[in-house]
């Protein structure tokens, strides 16, 4: 009887086990996000589960917190009987801004029979610091004594005017040069922060804290920490500093230690001095630093920015965000950032202002390098050539000039290995175009932008610029030959030169693939336009202006949150937002404003509500995607102040200031409204804002909020209409695409008859045009997705099936490899915007089916599947990795028969609608084939 007991138990016990490992959790995420997550309060938890078997969900979960070092318990939640695995609170959780230590927390959880996992591995966090905003700011002159100007309205004309020439030339030019800090302490020593501390003790953490402004580069013991470019994100320095944090503990030693800190202008310091779209200074490079390093006794040193520090010039001798950069390797002083090294002959810090910005942790990802490109093609420079381009580019061409095509146009910069004599110089100049004489052409995108490196002699040198950017395909080179070239002038040999990808490192979460070679390419030009304007901010292009215009964040919302990890970014952008709102409600067209749009012929780009209108409308695109409502939350004073300022510029609920259909389609060139009103967009706009704040009002719970705004809705509406509503034909406005798709889109009209006439219309004007559209920056979505939600999917298939303008067929005929400002890109100005890149919403909501489900709103826990099979697509496969997993689609059509493979990820729910079938099926996690005839 024992034996049969014994047996019993290791039989349960086995099949315990057994059933525990069908269910395994394989990412844990703090705040959405991986890694050292730098949290202010109790943070909000999230888990993902893989299982080989269909149906899996979760029934409940543990999550254990502790002091990652002394095992402390701060929090367990004992087991909770949910099927919530993302944004998990943990509040009550003894989490302490003062704690020095990272938490380490881990997870179980149970399956749909009461099965538990096995405990997860662990992942951290740590606590915001308090003490970081007590530091001191360092460098090398006080904003004081640099007699830098102040403002913000320093772009166009104004620079041109002789007082404001001399204010800028009045500037100390110590104020913009780029330079080195450096500082040495001891690690495990008594002779470094603390009595009767012994040498040698085990480091267990060592956490830095940087903020270098504008930009900077941090080393330890003469290597780089990360591999950021551009750190960190810029922002609204008035309004907000973001510093990074690193885990630096496998980079110390025992004994002495060397900091290193490189810093350039970036944002915060643009002086001009070549090309620039604008000047504005919030102050000279600045350093903030904090390394807390703690040891196994329980005991911990902390390194300052404070007056040990001592800094020199750094051989960056030109660096402004939009000119370009120069590097003299003849004045680098090795071993400046190691042990050892002499630095009497260096200066001592100045004390200096601390920017009047909120400290705040970066939690979006880092800049980085994420590609490279070699060369496609070379072509040299004749000297007729040389001197014909020496005219169109406005600056001497030097007659060693040679042109590389890298094949790609993109945002970054090149690197370059090469070996040559000392003092010799290589200048780089970029562009994303060519003259008729082939050679660079900034003309349309901003000149004069390069870069120039001079070689210290030392046999291969390898260089890229470090705080500066551009877009650009091809490189002409001067001062120097390509390996393998003849080289009468024993000019300098470029061993290797490569074009670098730089871009924001937020993770890519989707794969699209379908039969039609237009709409793969499309989706290909999208997201490298996409990519190479993904940087601090979502830039317009990535050359001429580089600052955050904000229509593209809402009108190619979707879009973005389709294919990126958004999950910290957007946060950003909305404190980018908060931070650019100004005192009377007003939202500006850029975030941040780093320029004030004012004078004749400005004001349409101070402010456009399909523009400021990113406050209010993409909080709910991250709410629906994520399910968490905290932006919403967060930002709801912000949206109703600005749906207030609003009111008042509204006459009799129409407003009619902003640049409406930007960059519509027609036999002109692109640029202001023409096929359809201002006023009609505006006020559109104005009503779409409103009734967002009338769900967040719900959502906040405010009762009056919620009359009153729903009311102002009412009215604006029934203005709209009597003012553009020609009854008699059932048009809006002009009749044009744009004027009749954004009232259809928002559902303006209550009358059913009247709505399918004006959508027939609709249809009208699209196949008089032969199928082609004549919508700009702001009406592309509101046409493709109205005709979508009705059902004109074989419509928007003709549409942009094609290799005519205007369309994305065009665009690739023409040879662009990111999508371009205009339509027609031979009419425009940039070759690298994704303001037009609308179309990637309906291949993933349409075609491939995926969308999350609105019922409730929970960040596909649960969502829809519903395939569009249109014209001769023979099969669409794409994935999505949602915050529960990946969901897999493929599709085929052949034959009459459709036939549709899904993966589910575990504990979430599909609505599967297949074609031509009224009911769904409703089916949970796991792998799933499905047929029917088309």
């Amino acid at each position: 009887m024992k034996f049969k007991k014994i047996l019993l138990s290791l039989l349960i016990c086995l099949s315990c086990f057994v059933q525990a490992k069908n269910i395994t959790i394989s990412r844990l995420t703090c705040e959405m996000q991986e890694g050292l997550v730098v949290v202010e309060g109790s943070p909000r938890l999230g888990w993902v589960m893989e299982s080989p078997e269909n149906g899996t969900r979760q029934s409940a979960y543990e999550i254990d917190i502790r002091e990652a070092f002394t095992g402390r318990s701060v929090w367990n939640s004992g087991k909770v009987y949910s099927s919530q695995s993302q944004l998990v609170s943990t509040k009550g959780a003894d989490i302490r801004p003062d704690n020095s230590f990272n938490y380490s927390w881990r997870v179980r959880v149970w399956d749909e029979t009461d099965t538990p996992s096995e405990w997860s591995s662990e992942a951290k966090f740590r606590a915001v610091p308090e003490r970081l905003s007590s530091g001191q700011w360092i460098g090398a002159i006080t904003r004081q004594n640099a007699h830098l100007p102040e403002g913000r309205k320093f772009h166009g004309g104004e620079l041109k005017k002789p007082e404001v020439k001399a204010a800028w030339e009045a500037v100390d030019t110590l104020a913009k040069k780029s330079i080195c800090l450096r500082r040495t302490f001891q690690v495990g020593d008594a002779k470094e922060g603390g009595a009767n501390r012994k040498p040698g003790k085990k480091i267990v953490e060592a956490t830095a804290y940087v903020c270098g402004l504008g930009f900077y580069e941090f080393s330890l013991n003469g290597k780089k920490v990360g591999n950021s470019e551009f750190a960190p994100l810029w922002s609204d320095y008035d309004k907000t500093v973001y510093y990074n944090t690193y885990d630096v503990t496998e980079q110390l030693r025992r004994g002495e230690n060397v900091v290193g800190i490189l810093l350039g202008n970036g944002f915060y310091n643009v002086q001009g001095g070549r090309y620039r779209k604008l000047q504005i200074s919030f102050g000279p490079p600045t350093l903030l630093f904090e390394l807390v390093i703690n040891y196994e006794d329980g005991t911990c040193t902390t390194v300052h920015s404070d007056n040990n520090w001592k800094y020199d010039f750094s051989p960056v001798t030109f660096n402004c965000i939009y000119g370009g950069e120069d590097y003299d390797a003849r004045r680098e002083q090795k071993g400046w950032n190691q042990i050892g090294f002499d630095d009497s002959h260096w200066r001592p810090v100045v004390m200096q202002e601390a920017p009047k910005g909120i400290l705040r942790p970066q939690m979006a990802a880092p800049v980085k390098i994420m590609e490279r490109y070699d060369i496609q093609k070379v072509t040299k420079l004749n000297a007729d050539q040389v001197a014909s381009a020496s005219v169109s580019t406005k600056r001497t061409v030097d007659p060693s000039a040679f042109v590389l095509d890298m094949g790609q146009n993109l945002a970054g910069f090149p690197e370059i290995t090469v070996r040559g004599k000392r003092g010799q110089k290589v200048t780089l100049i970029v562009a994303e175009a060519l003259t008729e004489e082939g050679a660079c052409n900034q003309r349309q995108t901003g000149r004069q932008h390069y870069y120039e490196y001079t070689l210290k002699g030392e046999g291969d040198e390898t260089w890229h610029p470090r705080f500066s950017y551009y877009g650009f395909r091809y490189i002409q080179v001067e001062g120097a030959v390509l390996k393998g070239q003849k080289n009468p002038q024993k000019l300098p040999v470029l061993k290797n030169i490569q074009s670098c990808f730089v871009y924001n490192s937020a993770r890519k979460v989707s794969t699209f693939e379908s039969s039609n070679r237009i709409f793969n390419a499309a989706h290909r030009l999208i997201e490298k336009a996409v990519r190479s304007n993904m940087q601090s901010v979502f830039t317009d292009c990535p050359h001429r202006e580089k600052l955050g215009w904000l229509e593209q964040v809402h009108l190619n919302g979707p879009g973005l949150l389709y294919n990126y990890d958004l999950t910290a970014y957007a946060p950003q952008i909305m404190q980018n937002m908060a931070d650019a709102q100004h005192s009377n409600g007003a939202m500006p067209t850029t975030a941040p404003e780093y320029v004030i749009f004012e004078g004749p012929g400005m004001d349409a780009f101070a402010e456009s509500p399909e523009w400021g209108g990113s406050l209010v409308i993409f909080p709910f695109m991250y709410y629906e995607t994520y399910g968490d409502d905290s932006l919403i939350k967060k930002y709801y004073p912000n949206m109703r102040r600005y749906v207030d300022y609003l009111k008042t510029r509204a006459d009799k609920g129409i407003l009619s200031f902003g640049l409406g259909d930007w960059y519509d389609y027609g036999d002109f060139r692109a640029g202001f409204s023409r096929n359809t009103p201002v006023p009609l967009v505006a006020t559109a706009h104005y009503y779409m804002t409103v009734m967002y704040l009338v769900q967040a009002a719900r959502m906040v719970g405010n009762d009056f909020d919620i009359r009153y705004y729903t009311s102002l809705a009412q009215d604006i509406m029934v203005a709209f209409n009597k003012c553009f509503l020609h009854k008699d034909t059932a048009q809006y406005g002009t009749g044009s695409q744009c004027s009749n798709a954004l009232p259809l889109f928002l559902q303006m009209m209550q009358d059913a008859d009247l709505n399918e006439k004006v959508f027939a219309n609709l249809i009208k004007d699209v196949e008089a045009h032969g199928n082609r559209l004549t919508t700009g920056d702001v009406g592309n979505r509101y046409l493709i997705q109205t005709l979508a939600r009705n059902g004109e999917h074989e419509l928007i298939y003709k549409m942009f099936n094609h290799e005519e303008a205007p369309g994305y067929g065009f665009q690739l005929k023409f040879g662009a490899t990111t999508l371009t400002e205009q339509w027609d890109p031979r009419q425009g100005s940039s070759w690298n915007h994704f303001m037009m890149g609308q179309i990637d919403e309906w291949f993933f909501n349409s075609l491939v089916g995926i969308r999350p489900s609105t019922t409730p709103k929970q960040g596909y826990q649960k969502f829809i599947i519903a395939p569009q099979p249109v014209g001769d697509l023979k099969y669409v496969k794409a994935s999505y990795e949602t915050l529960y997993g990946t969901i897999n689609v493929n599709w085929t059509c052949e034959n009459g028969t459709f036939t549709l493979n899904v993966s589910v990820p575990v504990n979430t729910t599909a609505v599967v609608y297949l074609p031509g079938e009224k009911e769904p099926k409703e089916i949970q996690s796991g792998t799933y084939k499905l047929v029917c005839a088309k």
